[in-house]
């Protein structure tokens, strides 16, 4: 009786916290959607007005008036899609290295990966963008792109999967005459498509969310993504906040359609990467 109502006990404290969650997560992206509605005066008005009175639809016609989303739409998507086909390309590579090649000091170049993973990402800013300006790739999608081909996680999240295939599949291929890169994309990559959607739609979301990088490496804004944008939106004394709210809700929509489509396949994915290894 009593494991029977810790069980229970557990379980509603489970559901709680998921609860929480869901509400933290849920009420900024509502309260967003809801000012992107709003006049000036109600967007700043104390105590806030939660619900618009009059639904300010010109807000998206003036944020769509006062940036070039068609460029910084383009400009997002050839970042992301390049960036996305590198880390799969690169990171499966690398994974199937880990996971099943033996060379010296393997052990030991990937806890150096690894340690990628431990540390802030702005630490690696000021040497990336040192060399991205000596390459003279400033103000171009390449100085976006380069930095994010491979990354330490798609690396991990590959070598978690393909550690956990057999051994023997691979000594069939062998007897069958195959060489490595064969048996990596005809035999392992078809047994690694949960880890594939999940990297990608990691990289996705990534990429189309990135502030700080592009804001850095981009100053023309002709060579902005939807992120960078933005931020221009953002006066130096004030700021019209139902227009940023708008512009943020145009640039959003996409990813929020990627994930709804793929998110069974990004959770099984990023379930999988602690079972083995």
């Amino acid at each position: 009786m009593n494991e029977l109502g810790l069980k229970k006990d557990k379980k509603i404290l489970i559901h709680l916290v998921l609860i929480i969650g869901v509400i933290t997560t849920v009420i900024p992206f509502i309260w967003m959607i809801l000012t992107s509605l709003k006049t000036l005066g109600e967007s700043t008005q104390i105590p806030p007005e939660i619900f618009p009175s009059v639904p300010q639809w010109g807000n998206y016609k003036e944020a769509i008036d006062t940036l070039p989303y068609a460029k910084f739409y383009y400009n997002t998507i050839v970042y992301t899609l390049v960036t996305t086909i590198g880390q799969l390309v690169f990171c499966s590579m690398a994974g199937y290295a880990f996971a099943r090649i033996d060379f010296p000091g393997k052990n030991f170049i990937f806890v150096l990966i690894l340690s990628v993973l431990m540390v802030p990402g702005q630490i690696f800013i000021i040497p990336q963008f040192m060399i991205i300006k000596k390459l003279g790739l400033l103000n171009t999608i390449s100085a976006l792109i380069l930095p994010s081909l491979f990354s330490a996680f798609g690396t991990y999240l590959m070598r978690q999967f393909f550690i956990s295939i057999p051994k023997e599949l691979e000594e069939a291929a062998v007897l069958d005459g195959y060489n490595r890169f064969q048996i990596l994309w005809k035999v392992m990559i078809p047994l690694v498509k949960p880890a594939l959607t999940a990297l990608a739609i990691s990289t996705i979301l990534y990429c189309w969310n990135s502030l700080m990088w592009p804001l850095i490496v981009n100053t023309s804004i002709d060579k902005m993504t939807l992120s960078a944008g933005l931020a221009s939106l953002q006066g130096q004394h004030s700021t019209n906040y139902p227009v940023m709210m708008a512009g943020t809700v145009l640039a959003i929509w996409p990813m929020i359609v990627v994930f709804l489509i793929f998110q069974k396949q990004f959770v099984e994915g990023m379930a999988f990467t602690g079972t083995k290894g």
